[in-house]
């Protein structure tokens, strides 16, 4: 048994459905967010990259980030806010906003990304960031966008930093310093799977959870996986990990959330599958080997 931490679990960062006349469709958001926690996540993410977050007005902003709060207050649950850019100054104050939200329990901070500081550079924003804001950070930290690579000595620094309370991990794999972190943790820092199709082998390293976008299609199964690993059920945590992967592959065969948004809206849970620009639609045979791969799943 792997001790509990406060980001344990899945968590799902929402998509934001559109109405047919490009307007949030905030029921509907309000009805996923409710049926996310049904089917046992722990938490929400609100203005992850999936909820396309760089398209959305402030106005949007704020009406996404409502939905999200009521909803996780409703039910005690947890409640991430995806905030900051590569800007310090600029995160700071983005951060200090989500003082209005008191359900908010988290922010989900990126890496910076383009300016491509250094290590020190990168620990020297996030000590700024966690001095100032309302809420801990958790660092999202993907090299494949960011252009920054951080071995295991500057993530266990970066989880020392006081209000750092974890790093979502997205590094396209299981790599030699995803196992170096895992297997020397600072106390009171928690891993974070953030690619989908690598959550069995990270929850079985000791990661606590994971920020999933395809937790959208099979939230039960997401839940079920990391329960048997946590409770060393390995022979279900292996099975479910494999054909999770597969479907996360579906889900992820353009870019996200398309796929998703397809899927959720072929099942009558979104009014439209739109994304706005510079995404396109999902091509219909993605959607399709998408709903294949959850019809196969039961």
């Amino acid at each position: 048994m792997m001790p509990h931490t406060p980001l344990d679990g899945i968590h799902v960062p929402l998509i934001t459905p559109f109405t047919a006349d490009g307007r949030i469709a905030e029921t509907a958001l309000e009805r996923l967010a409710h049926s996310m926690l049904d089917a046992g996540a722990a938490g929400l993410v609100a203005l992850g990259t999936t909820g396309e977050p760089a398209t959305l007005t402030p106005q949007e902003k704020t009406a996404v980030i409502d939905v999200c709060a009521r909803v996780c207050r409703d039910r005690r649950a947890a409640l991430t806010v995806g905030a900051g850019s590569n800007a310090t100054l600029h995160s700071t104050t983005a951060l200090a906003e989500l003082s209005r939200w008191p359900e908010a329990t988290g922010a989900l901070v990126p890496v910076p990304y383009f300016t491509r500081p250094s290590p020190d550079g990168v620990l020297a924003h996030f000590a700024e960031l966690a001095a100032g804001s309302p809420v801990p950070l958790i660092a999202y930290h993907i090299p494949y966008r960011t252009g920054r690579p951080l071995d295991a000595q500057a993530l266990r620094e970066l989880g020392r930093l006081p209000g750092v309370a974890g790093v979502k991990y997205a590094t396209g794999g299981v790599d030699q310093t995803a196992v170096a972190l895992l297997g020397d943790l600072p106390a009171d820092f928690a891993v974070v799977a953030g690619d989908d199709a690598f959550i069995s082998p990270l929850l079985a390293l000791g990661a606590a959870g994971g920020i999933l976008a395809s937790a959208h299609l099979a939230p039960e199964r997401f839940v079920e996986l990391a329960t048997a690993w946590r409770n060393g059920d390995l022979i279900r945590a292996r099975e479910l990990g494999h054909v999770l992967a597969t479907l996360s592959t579906a889900a992820f065969a353009e870019p996200n959330p398309t796929v998703i948004k397809g899927v959720l809206h072929a099942e009558g849970r979104i009014p439209t599958p739109d994304v706005r620009l510079p995404l396109l639609p999902a091509e219909p045979t993605s959607v399709d080997a998408a709903l294949k791969c959850l019809a196969d799943l039961g």
